[in-house]
């Protein structure tokens, strides 16, 4: 069973830069998008075979997430239900019979780490929201999750320690999170491998490769014995993140 996340920084946008030639070459059975920054009815793209499932910000131009899949789910869920949280269209859940797949776009502590505090507390709701499904059952949870985890997950981790996505504050909840039953899939098979899956559109960043990791699959750790393949697609454009990808055995 083959998953693919992948933060698309304007899903229209990406459409003009081959998003369906290269959605049809990862051949997914899930397609999970982050940053659409979509309203309802602004873009109608099928492709047969797949379900769509849509969480719009309330902000026009603004977050949003979307799940494409070949598997009808038992059921959907749009946010995590906390109010405060569910305004920016960042999450969406689909129910399995033997799993949950989430979808996030974790806020960014943007500049000036402004919303950082903000972002601590989305950090404990929604970690708070993962534990309680999976104590149902295994979680899949994938996106843009606004950290790069440990120095190997970025370029230039001295001169970035206190820049958004690279604070102490944001890695340690990086680190409960694992902590407490999740596995980073990419750095488990792959645990020396310097591979970014994000770069500033600044300074010719991706050309140099002067990258961040802040996408992610996560899994519950009961679901290691079913990890195959994390990879992470540094040759696909048209955003400024490139897709990730994970893909589970016997399952």
């Amino acid at each position: 069973m083959k998953f693919i996340s992948w933060n698309v920084n304007g899903l229209r946008a990406a459409v003009g830069k081959d998003f369906e030639k290269s959605f049809a070459l990862l051949d997914a059975d899930f397609f999970c998008l982050q940053e659409t920054k979509m309203q309802a009815g602004q873009l109608d793209l099928h492709f047969k075979g797949y379900e769509s499932y849509w969480n719009y910000a309330d902000k026009k131009g603004y977050s949003g997430t979307a799940i494409y899949t070949r598997h009808q789910p038992i059921s959907v869920k749009y946010g995590i239900g906390i109010d405060e949280h569910d305004h920016e269209g960042r999450v969406i859940t689909l129910e399995y019979s033997n799993f949950y797949l989430i979808t996030v776009y974790t806020p960014n502590s943007q500049d000036g780490l402004k919303r950082l505090d903000y972002r601590m507390k989305w950090e404990e709701d929604f970690q708070a929201y993962l534990r309680s499904l999976d104590r149902i059952k295994p979680v899949i949870v994938c996106g843009d999750m606004n950290v790069a985890h440990e120095e190997i997950d970025l370029k230039n981790p001295k001169t970035n320690r206190r820049n958004a996505g690279f604070t102490d504050e944001e890695r340690e909840k990086m680190t409960m999170l694992l902590a407490n039953g999740f596995t980073d899939t990419f750095r488990t098979l792959h645990p020396e491998e310097i591979t970014y899956s994000w770069w500033s559109y600044r300074f010719h960043a991706r050309e140099k490769n002067a990258g961040w990791r802040i996408d992610y699959f996560l899994i519950s750790d009961r679901l290691r014995e079913h990890l195959k393949q994390a990879s992470i697609h540094t040759e696909i454009y048209g955003s400024d993140h490139c897709p990730v990808e994970l893909e589970l055995e016997d399952f």
